[in-house]
Order: structure tokens, then C-alpha cells, then sequence
């Protein structure tokens, strides 16, 4: 059945990484894919510009399911801006790769990460 997904695919799916809603969150960001109905939030802490704590809930398919848990691995510990860089590639790569078919899931990361940075700063500019 799972054949079609990396090994790292499978670890993230099965095993994920900072799920959860956060009460006391500094941003938080959300992003859906009309297409297959796969939604994602993330929410993130900020200490001294970096991304102390992050966590996230989703429904959707396996690769959603991995690519939102690798996407908070790959920004826990960043600055903002580092974070900001964070794209769908290197979130496929994290993963060492996705099948074509699922390729748009990596969307829901980078684009649900860049809304709870934006939600992050416009409250600290507020």
C-alpha cells in the first residue's frame, strides 16, 4: 500500500512530529488545498526571534500527514527568516521525495509556515 512513499515518508507519517494545537501561540497559520480537501494548521512560539516551539493538526492523506511533520522539524530551531526560506522543495527533499501525484501536498507546509510567520508579525508590529 505504501510502496510509492519513502521510508521517510512512512517515519513522519506514522510517527509525526509536533502534533497539536497550542494555546499560548505567538502565530498562527493556515492553508488548504480545495483541490483534495487536505487542510493544515501550524502554529508557532517565538523567542528572541526564533521558533522556540511549533506544532500542527491536519487532515488529509499521508503526505500530508509528513509533509506538515517535517515542515515543523525543518522550523523548530530557525529564525523568522530562515523559516521564511523554507519551501515546498526542501520539504520534498526532507523527505527524500514524494510521488508526482502527491507533490501539491508539500504546498500545504510552506505556505501554512509563511501564514503563521505573517500572523507572528503583524501582531508584534501591532
Amino acid at each position: 500500500m505504501y510502496e510509492e512513499y519513502s521510508n521517510k515518508v512512512i517515519e513522519h507519517f506514522m510517527s509525526p512530529q509536533n502534533v497539536g494545537s497550542m494555546i499560548d501561540y505567538d502565530g498562527k497559520g493556515e492553508y488548504g488545498n480545495t483541490k483534495c480537501g487536505d487542510s493544515l494548521t501550524i502554529y508557532i512560539k517565538v523567542e528572541d526571534n526564533i521558533i522556540k516551539d511549533i506544532s500542527f493538526l491536519v487532515f488529509g492523506c499521508t503526505a500530508s500527514i509528513a509533509t506538515s511533520s517535517i515542515t515543523t522539524t525543518l522550523a523548530k530551531g530557525k529564525t523568522i527568516e530562515e523559516a521564511l526560506e523554507i519551501n515546498e522543495k526542501d520539504i520534498i527533499q526532507a523527505l527524500d521525495g514524494l510521488p508526482k501525484s502527491k507533490l501539491h501536498c508539500s504546498v500545504l507546509g510552506a505556505q501554512a509556515l509563511k501564514n503563521a510567520i505573517k500572523d507572528y508579525l503583524e501582531k508584534r508590529s501591532a
